[in-house]
């Protein structure tokens, strides 16, 4: 395995020439086993990123996930989400029979993440039942390699989620007090008693972090970089919190005293109430900010460069006292600001890194963004509220920017424009110099003005590049339910928008230099 100090080219030096990319998450891919996976299907999407003339592939985070099945809510900052293991790598490996692999009826347009999820612990087990007589010497090495590595998160995962199953995804402020507040000889004793499951769970994380290794590699031979989304904020209920209670503003029983969210914005008129807890900055200072550099060097065993999420967030973040019922009550905090990068850049050399600018957005945040020389976030949707300030617009963009036509949070932008009222719809196709715009139209002619521009990054979803309406929508912030599922099916691949996009990409001088 990769030592996990390696770290990539900056943001800077990546992003001096002109390019594009598309963005999906893993989870989307299309395939046999009820959700995308790190082998065979994302190798293939490798390779029509390449074709289609693209530079970069742009996922959403990679931790294993909790309650609503988000990847912003993931169990673990440090930990592979182990649904995302390829069952055809598995056999490849030696690690399973193909007979093995009993096909299930999964549906291969939405993700049923139950079913996925019990299929592949039955997997999982066999391979973990077996790994001693099936695996070459080589990988049982790696294995043990990978276990002594990355010992420093992965035993107090392993066991967090091995706790987990024992009680039935209960959260941990409801086990045995002297497991809430890690008796030594509590955890000693349960790690006795649950090392069955513990050595499966290390399995695990050892396999797909192996796969997401190889395909980074993979990625790299056909000249596509990864970006990666490192969420600002934890799970309430995760091992980061259990295991690290003291980087965390927790009362007495441990319990959040504040919780995350953002005030009212273009999302919500309450604002949004995110339940997580918020950091104690000062502790996290005093420990040279650590436990924040270690999740990052994490994730870059996996990317190229990292998405940060809820960027504002490191320079001030909303915070809302715990039990209100929404979001309009809290108060900005100041976060670590300057000093947080200054460290980072020290321990790591580099600021790997892409501002996600994105909310209410104040001077404090523009002028940490551009003190580090952070790319910025601009997205289309947001631009056309018919000042031509707006600094989505794309003759308000810097060029060290990165420009998409919607995001994850959006609605599909053919689902966007489709919601929009007669006078909004006016304002959009004056902004457009255009005086109508059809609906089928409309994510075509966001994405050519994304490419277009003088950001040096252009980024659309597929949902966007296949014309997508609003049933192709990957999440709704503020639904709490059937978010995520979204997959694209084999033939969406197969058709003319790559070719499309690949003259478009050439025409703005957007494609991959030649080296």
């Amino acid at each position: 395995m990769t030592d996990h100090r390696e770290t990539t080219g900056s943001t800077s030096s990546l992003l001096q020439s002109r390019s594009a990319g598309l963005l999906m998450h893993v989870t989307s891919l299309p395939g046999p086993y009820g959700i995308g996976d790190l082998g065979n299907t994302a190798r293939s999407w490798i390779d029509l990123l390449a074709e289609a003339g693209q530079s970069w592939w742009q996922m959403l985070p990679l931790g294993p996930t909790g309650y609503g099945d988000s990847p912003y809510q993931p169990v673990s900052s440090f930990a592979g989400n182990w649904l995302l293991i390829s069952p055809d790598d598995l056999v490849a490996d030696g690690l399973l029979h193909s007979d093995e692999l009993t096909h299930q009826d999964f549906a291969d347009d939405l993700v049923d993440f139950p079913a996925v999820r019990s299929f592949k612990q039955q997997l999982l087990q066999t391979v973990h039942n077996s790994f001693a007589t099936r695996a070459n010497s080589d990988l049982q090495q790696s294995f043990n390699q990978f276990c002594e590595q990355e010992q420093h998160w992965l035993e107090e995962y392993a066991l967090f989620q091995a706790l987990q199953d024992r009680y039935q995804g209960a959260s941990y402020l409801t086990w045995p007090k002297e497991l809430v507040r890690r008796d030594v000889a509590a955890l000693s004793e349960t790690r006795q008693q649950l090392a069955g499951a513990i050595e499966q769970i290390r399995l695990a994380q050892f396999l797909v972090f192996r796969q997401a290794e190889q395909l980074k590699q993979y990625a790299h031979s056909r000249g596509i970089r990864l970006i990666g989304d490192l969420p600002f904020f934890v799970s309430p209920d995760s091992c980061d919190v259990w295991a690290n209670p003291e980087l965390f503003l927790l009362d007495e029983q441990l319990r959040p005293e504040y919780v995350a969210g953002v005030p009212p914005d273009y999302f919500s008129a309450e604002g949004q109430l995110w339940g997580n807890p918020v950091y104690d900055w000062e502790a996290l200072q005093q420990t040279g900010y650590q436990w924040n550099i270690s999740r990052i060097r994490a994730l870059l065993q996996h990317v190229d460069l990292i998405r940060l999420d809820h960027f504002r967030g490191f320079a001030a973040a909303w915070h809302i006292p715990a039990g209100a019922p929404n979001a309009l009550k809290g108060e900005w905090v100041t976060g670590p600001a300057s000093d947080f990068f200054t460290t980072v850049q020290q321990e790591l050399d580099d600021l790997p890194f892409i501002a996600e600018d994105l909310g209410i957005i104040t001077a404090d945040v523009n002028e940490l963004r551009d003190q580090f020389q952070l790319p910025g976030t601009r997205v289309l949707q947001f631009a056309f509220d018919g000042d031509p300030r707006n600094p989505y617009l794309p003759h308000n963009y810097q060029t060290h920017t990165v420009v998409y036509t919607g995001t994850h949070d959006n609605n599909t932008t053919r689902g966007w424009y489709a919601s929009l009222t007669d006078q909004e719809r006016q304002i959009v196709c004056r902004m457009l110099y255009r005086p109508d715009v059809p609906e089928e139209e409309m994510a075509p002619l966001l994405l050519q003005q994304a490419w277009s521009s003088i950001a040096a990054l252009a980024i659309t979803p597929l949902q966007d590049l296949l014309n997508l309406g609003e049933d192709a929508r990957m999440n709704t912030p503020g639904q709490c339910e059937g978010n995520w599922r979204w997959r694209c099916t084999p033939d969406m691949l197969s058709g003319p928008a790559f070719q499309s996009l690949r003259k478009l990409t050439t025409i703005v001088n957007r494609l991959p230099e030649i080296k």
